[in-house]
């Protein structure tokens, strides 16, 4: 199926990327061939391709493989996702958690599908800000609830690590749509839920 994680990786193009890790570990004044390095380059040609199965997955599909009929019309949240992705300025990771709630409108998905959704998207190379739009889209487009909350909290590690080498710094996001766009308290709902812990 479309949304299943690669479980094999495809030789050429591992064999690809290992030839060009090669020449940047060469690059970087280290000696590819030397023992602790041999298998480097096929590791991380890899992990890439595993940190970005999301290109190859589809977020609809994957809420329709769970989709049923349900008359309940109340907030689903789902909170704290751990959250993996990849910051497509410097490539390095940023991780956190995602809070989805979703108002459904007569239809409803499978948890664990809102949390496949948002891996799918976070598998990819990403800003946050995109990734919390993407995350509502895919919900609003294949649902069509009366309305999607999305919110992301993440430390980017080319913020903690490199550049301004800040720590603590921590990044949120939102995208909201219909009535927690509409309804302050539905909103404030949603916000106040996630804080409780």
């Amino acid at each position: 199926m479309a949304y299943e994680k690669i479980e094999r990786y495809d030789e050429e193009t591992t064999a690809r990327i290992a030839e060009h890790v090669k020449d940047i570990l060469t690059l970087l004044g280290e000696n590819p061939d030397r023992e602790g390095l041999v298998k480097t380059p096929e590791r991380v040609a890899k992990a890439l391709q595993f940190m970005t199965q999301g290109y190859f997955q589809n977020g609809g599909q994957i809420l329709k493989s769970a989709m049923f009929e349900e008359k309940y019309s109340q907030m689903v949240l789902v909170k704290d996702i751990e959250l993996y992705s990849m910051c497509e300025h410097h490539m390095m990771p940023f991780l956190g958690k995602c809070h989805v709630a979703y108002i459904p409108k007569g239809e409803i998905t499978g948890l664990s599908k809102i949390a496949r959704v948002v891996e799918t998207f976070a598998r990819r190379l990403q800003v946050q800000e995109r990734l919390t739009e993407q995350i509502r889209d895919c919900i609003e487009d294949t649902l069509h609830p009366y309305g999607v909350a999305v919110v992301i909290e993440a430390m980017h590690t080319c913020v903690s690590i490199r550049g301004v080498q800040k720590s603590n710094a921590l990044t949120t996001t939102s995208a909201f749509s219909g009535v927690f766009l509409s309804s302050a308290r539905t909103r404030n709902e949603f916000l106040n839920l996630i804080k409780e812990h």
